[in-house]
């Protein structure tokens, strides 16, 4: 089946949205080898943000660091099948000791993009540090316009100038997203907060609903265009939350199978996970890590319906949808 055909229906043509890990190739293939996979370093942050699920909700523990020969292995083991796109995460993963080591490691593995997901509230020269080693790609959170509002989502004091100038200042040096988290309690605000990250130069700007919140935005409507047309992935989410569809959920029109977890992998201490956001949630794990990990997740694509999944049906983000939708309508198996 044609690109062209799928997007004659209600499959949205992913290339357009902005998720460079997110293809119609990629989608139209489902294939097994690993396209992009994501690493929980450690549980531990210095921030406290109200609206975290942090990493300890899944009833195995996962707390604390991840083993170095337990990260090592793992990343030895996708870099194996062919690992394109890698993400370290946390809690906060400058915390981890041997970070810039695992970033090495993925570089000389043939990882094309080597990503960090930071609160960006360390010195710069760290940052820096680790674009030397191979990243080229930060995603670092940004809730608030002003410092008032930032000390309240960040859960401790003085951290709002540190944060924004280190967004502006690696803006100017590679691909940098600024990702704002929705909250009821924000949500007259989150205009104000998009033409803030806009300003920094970031190349684009990911706004996501808490798993606590799916009321209702303002001020959208009113974002110029110009900004909309600067960041493909804001413009995909304010497209979609203006015409009433969430960033989280499934509908029943939806594919009841996702098809990304077979080239797509969470880790998380000794576990692998559907999903982050499935982890965070408290889903339990597909399995332990080790040599089976691509077979054990390709059958749990086979054999799990998302529809009978309270975690799938209520958290599932839209881009991730659209992509299993594309899937399933490009075949069966």
């Amino acid at each position: 089946m044609s690109v062209g055909s799928l997007f004659a229906g209600s499959v949205h043509p992913l290339d357009d949205i902005g998720f460079y890990t997110l293809t119609n190739e990629r989608a139209l293939l489902r294939h097994s080898n690993l396209s992009r996979c994501e690493m929980i370093l450690t549980t531990q942050c210095n921030f406290r943000c109200p609206y975290c699920r942090g990493a300890q909700a899944f009833s195995q523990d996962c707390s604390g660091h991840i083993e170095y020969k337990v990260a090592t292995d793992v990343l030895k083991d996708w870099t194996d099948h062919g690992l394109r796109n890698v993400r370290f995460s946390g809690g906060e993963p400058m915390l981890y000791p041997h970070l810039k080591d695992l970033v090495r490691l993925a570089k000389r593995g043939g990882v094309e993009r080597i990503a960090i997901s930071t609160n960006g509230s360390f010195p710069f020269s760290r940052y820096t540090g680790l674009l030397s080693a191979g990243v080229n790609d930060f995603s670092i959170s940004l809730d608030a316009c002003c410092s008032e509002d930032a000390d309240k989502m960040a859960g401790r004091r003085g951290v709002f100038e540190n944060v924004t100038s280190n967004i502006r200042r690696l803006s100017a040096l590679t691909y940098v997203t600024a990702g704002t988290v929705l909250t009821g309690d924000r949500a007259d605000r989150v205009a104000d907060v998009v033409m803030f990250a806009h300003s920094l130069g970031v190349s684009d700007i990911r706004i996501i609903s808490a798993a606590q919140y799916s009321g209702v935005l303002f001020g959208l409507d009113k974002l110029p265009e110009h900004v909309l047309n600067a960041h493909p992935i804001l413009r995909y989410r304010v497209h979609n939350l203006l015409r009433g569809r969430n960033v989280r959920g499934l509908s029943l029109a939806d594919s009841d199978r996702c098809y990304l977890v077979r080239d797509d992998s969470a880790v998380a201490g000794h576990w692998h996970f559907p999903c982050v956001i499935y982890m965070r949630e408290g889903g339990e794990p597909i399995g332990r890590v080790g040599p089976d990990m691509t077979t054990e997740r390709y059958e749990w694509s086979l054999a799990h319906n998302t529809h009978q999944d309270g975690i799938c049906v209520g958290n599932c983000l839209d881009c991730l949808v659209d992509y299993n939708n594309m899937a399933k309508l490009a075949g069966d198996t």
